[in-house]
């Protein structure tokens, strides 16, 4: 199919596009030069805004915890319910909707590609399934390898290159895209009953501390040259004072950085911006992240907005998910998987009134808004952590609109309110800066080089707004902005309409992108760790790697790795 996109005010800030009335061909599902009017399907996107394709760097969408979610939470099931129609199939889930309703759900909103953050090794083959029932959307998944025990006696011995080149094998047999770390060393210390508390505590057993983790895998991703940095998410989160941990953790790996390419991604970064010692004196610590990452070019952020909302959280942090459980009563799933990583979930509600969750909320705002460069914070909620990916449209208002922030404070505890940077802040972002944190950030971060932006070459997916950027003004015109974000006037896919006024138009299968890693000599796995496996594992090793075939999983992105 030919596609010409007419007359749209397209927002495209790879290639310096602000705004600007022009047109959009589309042949093949790729962005070309021109196609023939005459024969081509014309899209007359006067007075719309044209984006690339949304691109979400972390939501937790797939895999053994998101299906564990869904048993625990059969209450979440009926509060939100996707009808079956000629085109869809039914599914049901609020804040952990099925696989089907997942893709319909991003791509009604004009996303177009997505990231499953959080992946143990062992469950790969499960996490592949639902993301190849995922229709619509493209997506890819970090396997977590931050406590993965070979990892972790390969660091400790400071044995680099082979560390190398196990996670090489590691990321190819789970075809993952991303290196994921998660508490480094606090979800090994939690098959010990216990957890880390700073960057400098010892792992049991194998004397290595969370900064020795974090350097080394950070030495490992570059040494890979593999095109996402480390995606951490950090120790002692969603604990009063852990920004000083968080800054902690992106100092370590400022001597790493070369030519000021990002080194580092810290993930869902309200969870470990907070200040203070204990509940009761909890405040932000936005302020002094946003003042460092302000000075710095080595790290790449993303929210985790809070969402005043009912929703489900659910993360490889062990430790962190108990005291979760504790701290909230609500019931709670925790499971140790083998010799890989740990998991948690427990229920959650934001409440307005509470001061903590108050302060939740303005933290994820503050950040977003008081670092100047939105090349280096995203906008994510943790879907579901901090509430489910379809509250996106809520939050760009909050950044476009400080009148609609002004509005949301007035209802929220008023200790909270008084506390918050947020009346203090003017600042609200324009249709360019939108598509950086909503697509084009995340897709240069992700070093998808066919996403993100619609220059000659790039993947046809894109998104169409009904809103005029010469008519409305976003600061007053709040609410019209968000009801277009939450239907698009047209999602394009890969070259295919498959939604248009909001409602998905045509079911298509999106891609699972994974790295096929090229080392210059035969990565070959010792007879030891085959022992080991036998030993320690359920599944066998010949058993371990995930395959494509099997699981009809496409769009291998080479890498060529320097060891």
């Amino acid at each position: 199919m030919e596609i010409l996109i007419k007359n749209g005010f397209v927002f495209d800030p790879i290639n310096h596009i602000n705004g600007e009335r022009m047109d959009i061909a589309i042949r093949n599902g790729k962005i070309v030069d021109s196609v023939d009017e005459s024969s081509a399907k014309v899209i007359n996107a006067s007075g719309m805004i044209v984006m690339p394709g949304g691109v979400d760097i972390h939501a937790h969408i797939a895999g053994s915890e998101v299906n564990a979610g869904r048993l625990l939470r059969p209450e979440d099931h009926a509060k939100d319910v996707e009808p079956k129609t000629p085109i869809t199939r039914s599914g049901v889930g609020y804040s952990i909707p099925s696989t089907f309703t997942t893709g319909y759900r991003y791509s009604r909103m004009g996303y177009t590609t997505v990231m499953n953050p959080s992946m143990p090794p062992l469950e790969a083959k499960h996490t592949h399934e639902e993301l190849s029932d995922t229709p619509i959307i493209d997506k890819a998944t970090f396997p977590l390898l931050g406590d993965w025990w070979f990892a972790l006696e390969y660091l400790s011995r400071g044995q680099i290159e082979e560390c190398a080149k196990h996670i090489a094998w590691m990321i190819t047999s789970t075809k993952g895209y991303a290196i994921k770390i998660v508490n480094p060393g606090g979800l090994e210390s939690w098959g010990f009953g216990k957890n880390v508390e700073s960057l400098d505590t010892e792992v049991p057993y194998f004397n290595i501390t969370p900064r020795e983790i974090i350097r080394g895998l950070c030495k490992v991703n570059k040494m890979l040259n593999l095109p996402h940095t480390i995606h951490v998410h950090t120790n002692n989160l969603g604990k009063p004072g852990n920004f000083a941990t968080c800054l902690e953790t992106m100092k370590c790996v400022e001597d790493l950085a070369v030519d000021e390419k990002p080194v580092i991604h810290i993930t869902h970064c309200q969870f470990c911006a907070f200040k203070g010692e204990d509940w009761r004196t909890m405040s932000s610590g936005a302020e002094e992240i946003a003042k460092y990452v302000n000075n710095r070019s080595h790290v790449t952020l993303d929210m985790g907005q809070v969402i005043f909302t009912d929703t489900t959280t659910m993360t490889a942090d062990g430790p962190f998910q108990y005291t979760l459980y504790e701290l909230s009563g609500n019931k709670w799933v925790n499971h140790d998987v083998e010799t890989e990583t740990s998991s948690g979930i427990v229920p959650f509600h934001y409440r307005r009134k509470s001061y903590v969750h108050a302060v939740q909320w303005t933290i994820g705002l503050e950040l977003a808004l008081l670092i100047k460069d939105t090349w280096k914070i995203y906008m994510t909620t943790d879907h579901p952590n901090g509430g489910p990916f379809t509250s996106y449209p809520r939050i760009i208002a909050w950044l476009m609109s400080s009148q609609a922030r002004k509005e949301t404070l007035k209802k929220v505890n008023p200790r909270a309110r008084s506390k918050s940077l947020l009346p203090t802040i003017d600042r609200e972002l324009d249709f360019y800066e939108i598509a950086i944190m909503t697509r084009v950030g995340q897709a240069k971060a992700l070093g998808l080089k066919e996403k993100g932006h619609l220059g000659v070459g790039a993947d046809a997916d894109v998104a169409i707004y009904k809103i005029n950027p010469e008519l409305t003004d976003p600061s007053k015109d709040y609410k019209l902005v968000r009801k277009a974000f939450e239907r698009a006037a047209y999602t394009i896919k890969s070259g295919e309409i498959v939604v248009k006024d909001g409602e998905v138009v045509k079911h298509v299968e999106g891609a699972t992108i994974w790295l096929k890693i090229k080392t210059s000599s035969p990565i070959e796995v010792s007879e030891d760790i085959k022992r080991r496996f036998r030993e320690y594992w359920t599944v066998e090793y010949e058993n371990y790697p995930v395959s494509e075939k099997y699981l009809a999983i496409s769009n291998p992105k080479e890498v060529e790795a320097s060891i």
